[in-house]
Parts: C-alpha cells; structure tokens; sequence
C-alpha cells in the first residue's frame, strides 16, 4: 500500500486528509487501518509520533458516516479514552480536521472544567466522545451518560493511563459497554498489566508492532551533560539562550519544580510557560496555544503532559530532571522530531541520577554517557567526602567537646588523635561566593529570588 486512497477509506475523508497535506500513511497507518474497516479488534504498539492517532480516528469515521445512524441522547456511539487533557484535546481537533466533510458530532469531556457545557453536549448525543476515564464515570455517576448504545471503544496510550491508576477505572467502564463491540487498543509499551487487560476485553485482536516497544526513533540526537544539581539551572540558560534553539520542551519531576524553573528561566530573559496536573484547563489550553504560536519560546512540563503535546517544530527536548520511570524517557523525547523531522534531546545528569541513567540506557540500548562505574563503587564522579559521619561515631555521646565552627583555630583533641587537627573550612557549596544559601534546590528560585525558600 503506498497511499491512503488504497486503504479504502470513503472518499470524503481521503479529500480531509489530502488537505491536511497527507498522502502516505506510517507504519502503523497502514497496518491499522485495514484491519479496523474490516471490523477487527486491534492491539497497536508504536512510538510516539508515528501517526497512532489518525490510525484509529479515519476508520471510527469512515464507519460512522456509512452506518448513519442517529445517536440517542445522553449516548455515543464510538467512545475515545485517553489519560490526559492535552491528548483529548488534540485528538478533539483531529476529529475536526480529518471529519469536516462529513456531518458526524464529538465533543471533549475532561475535568478540570464545568459539567455544564460537557452536559448540554451529551444531552443531544455525539457520535464520537473523547474523554478521560475519571470524568467518564463522574457523567455517567450522574445519569448524563449512558453507554448501552457505543459499539466502538478506543484505548489510546493504554500503558500511561496504567501509570496514572486509570486500570479499574478502565475495567469500570468497560464493564457498562454492550458485548457486541470493536475494542481498539494503542499503547507505546505493552506492560502484563495491559497485556491481561487486552486479553480479557478483545476478541481475537490483530497485534500490529511497528517497531520495538519503548525505541526513540533514530532522528533524534541523544546526549547527555553531566552536571550538579545546585548548577542545573544556570546550564539550562545556556543551553536555552541561542536563537538556534527555536522551540523547546523542558521536563521536570515535579509540579512545583516545573514552575520554579519556568520562573528561572524568564527571569533569565527568556520566554517560558509552564503545563502541570496543577494547573486549571484554562491555564494549560493558553500556555499551549503560546508555545504552539511561537508566542513563548520554552515550555516547561512534567510528565503528565509528555503524551498529550502534540506540537510540530519542537527543535529540542531538555530532560532537566531524569524520570523515574525509564519508558518515560522516551515518551518525553518523543516530542521532537516529530512527522518526519529531526530534533535534539539533552538531559541534565547530576550524578545521584546515574542509576536512572543506567537504567534507560539499558531500554533504549545504548550508552549515552562514558563514566567509571564498578559494582559495588562509586556511580559516577567521584564527589568531595566530608568525614563527619565517621567523626560522630568516634566521638564520645556526651562528655567531649562538638567539633570547631568555621574559624576556630583549636579545639580539644578527640581520643586516638595524637594533635588537634586544624579547622574546618566551609563546605564546598557554601564557599562559593558570600552570601549564597549552602543548599540550593535542582529546580529552584530564579536569580532574583534565590535563597528565599530554602525547603
């Protein structure tokens, strides 16, 4: 098959996706597709950026717009589950793109919005829902939603709603659909969790894998910088500063971290915005729609929205903080080179992540950073020891004198010294420069703030 118009989808869907400047289908397009007009059950198991998403939308309307039948109310008659907002949202504007020449209905239901308008919608039936599990069953908890009448059901990054505790809210809703349905599954890694989930609800599916589960696509350049935590900061701006560096996705570990390093960075003088679970829809909708606008040049997120940014021309994706989940890694960077293209990945690397590093090398297959490691020694370079756990248990519970403050020229010998050792000079990190907290955080205060929160 070397175009879409020989996949036998109707022809005014073929005209959308001609206008959206698509002529070839990926991998995972072409495999899909025909097995889902056929009316298969499928299990689909791609990268990120390979096309999932039209792979499942153009067949759920090429069968819509042939059946035409009309949708009760409070029903659906294909149903969409995704783990997060951002995702919903764009496959929402895919639906748009690619069924704007033929008259079927969708709308979005997620949370972090009013019921209101989610509720008027459903009240007249749609034929095509996008949701997310939690605000699912909060509709149909309240009677505004009824499944009876869905007969196509799609699970679209099965193994991250596994991650974010969306299995017995999937199995819930799966339970309420009627038995005579086709069951679609896309997930980027096949965990046992999803595989015995897969094998309870599908019938007889057709596996398609395209390409190695958790691989990122060999157009993306991978290095690594390996740098301490209370210096991450200052890296990232000089990494982020140069012009060539047009569009990037920073990601941190943590909610409050992601929007210190975004306060960071635009105190630095370069344009940012930050995406987290903590953020309103609202908030997230605009600081996307800013980054896919070119409006703000940097976009600082955790992982939450690793899968649901869809954004074309992503030059480079910096992991400022490793993931603790390794599949996660690849996930992330696979916002850039997306459609074809290339792109640039750089993770920050303070040694205390060297396990973590260790452990995404080892899924990806490939080293990306030389270092001296031994079992059982030191990962990584080898950082200044102080010998004050070793001074405590020497030193008596209560009876001898506390080791000398910074400028004590003397102090009484400890036992088994044979003279007074001289004094200790200030810790590394606070020798710096005057001033300065002696600890700083890996996503911390921007420039002007620093050192005013110090836990």
């Amino acid at each position: 098959m070397t175009d879409f118009a020989s996949l036998g989808l109707a022809e005014p869907i073929l005209r959308a996706v001609a206008g959206e400047g698509y002529t070839i289908p990926t991998p995972i397009q072409a495999g899909a597709i025909p097995a889902l007009l056929g009316g298969r059950d499928v299990v689909g198991i791609a990268q990120t950026g390979t096309g999932k998403t039209a792979a499942f939308v153009l067949p759920i309307l090429h069968h819509l717009s042939e059946r035409r039948l009309p949708t009760p109310p409070r029903t659906c008659q294909a149903l969409i589950l995704t783990p997060t907002r951002e995702l919903a949202c764009q496959i929402g504007d895919n639906l748009k793109a690619y069924g704007r020449f033929v008259r079927l209905s969708h709308t979005v239901v997620v949370g972090g919005v009013s019921m209101g308008a989610q509720v008027r919608a459903l009240s007249r039936g749609v034929d095509v829902l996008v949701a997310t599990p939690g605000r699912l069953l909060d509709h149909v908890g309240e009677g505004t939603l009824h499944l009876q009448h869905t007969h196509i059901v799609v699970l679209d990054e099965a193994d991250q709603m596994l991650d974010l505790g969306f299995l017995l809210p999937i199995r819930r809703i799966l339970g309420r659909l009627a038995l005579k349905r086709q069951t679609i599954l896309f997930s980027a890694t096949m965990p046992p969790p999803i595989r015995e989930l897969a094998d309870e609800f599908l019938r007889e599916p057709m596996e398609i894998a395209v390409a190695p589960a958790a691989r990122p696509i060999d157009r993306i350049e991978q290095s690594v910088v390996p740098v301490a935590a209370v210096e991450k900061r200052a890296k990232l701006v000089e990494i982020l500063a140069p012009r060539e560096v047009e569009s990037a996705i920073v990601f941190t570990r943590t909610k409050r971290g992601a929007d210190r390093v975004c306060e960071y960075l635009e105190a630095a003088g370069l344009s940012a915005a930050a995406i987290h679970g903590n953020k309103s829809q609202s908030q997230r909708e605009r600081a996307l729609a800013a980054f896919k606008q070119r409006r703000v040049r940097i976009l600082v997120a955790t992982d939450i929205a690793a899968r649901g940014i869809d954004v074309d021309g992503v030059s480079h994706v910096i992991n400022y903080e490793l993931p603790n989940v390794p599949e996660s890694y690849v996930h992330r960077i696979g916002r850039t080179a997306r459609a074809g293209a290339t792109g640039i990945a750089i993770a920050l690397v303070d040694p205390e992540e060297y396990p973590l590093l260790r452990d995404i090398e080892k899924l990806i297959g490939r080293t990306l950073l030389d270092r001296p490691e031994q079992r059982g020694g030191p990962r990584g370079p080898k950082r200044p020891q102080q010998a004050r756990p070793q001074q405590r248990s020497a030193a008596p519970r209560s009876d001898q004198a506390r080791p000398a403050r910074t400028g004590d020229a003397s102090r009484p010998a400890r036992t088994g010294e044979s003279a007074p050792r001289p004094a200790r000079g200030p810790h590394p990190a606070a020798a710096k420069s005057a001033g300065q907290p002696q600890q700083a955080r890996a996503a911390g205060q921007p420039p002007s703030r620093r050192g005013s929160n110090s836990r």
